[in-house]
């Protein structure tokens, strides 16, 4: 499936001297790595892909992680995020205007 426009845009807004679509373990891949940063962003609203994005977050051990989602998927991210992570998380709409953190 092609990607659009807005989610092309919203995983390297921001993030000097990133990469993009990084392969990680278990032949999956991440939106976008910088060296201090890890980024995912995810459109979909369901548990099941929302929990999917933090676990491959959760593969970057050494490095902010950011999950990005549209604002009405902001506290159900959260959620799902409390169940699966490990570790610290930010969690922000689109346009990074509000922000849940998960511990």
């Amino acid at each position: 499936m092609s990607e659009t426009s807005s989610h092309k845009n919203a995983k390297t807004r921001g993030l000097r001297g990133s990469k993009t679509e990084v392969q990680i373990r278990g032949n999956r891949r991440l939106d976008a790595v910088s060296p201090t940063v890890a980024r995912e962003v995810e459109r979909s609203s369901g548990s099941k892909s929302l929990a999917k994005a933090v676990r491959r977050l959760n593969t970057q051990t050494n490095k902010k992680k950011e999950l990005l989602v549209p604002t009405p998927n902001l506290d159900k991210a959260k959620q799902v995020a409390q169940k699966v992570a490990k570790g610290k998380i930010l969690i922000q709409n689109l346009s990074r205007t509000q922000r849940r953190f998960v511990k």
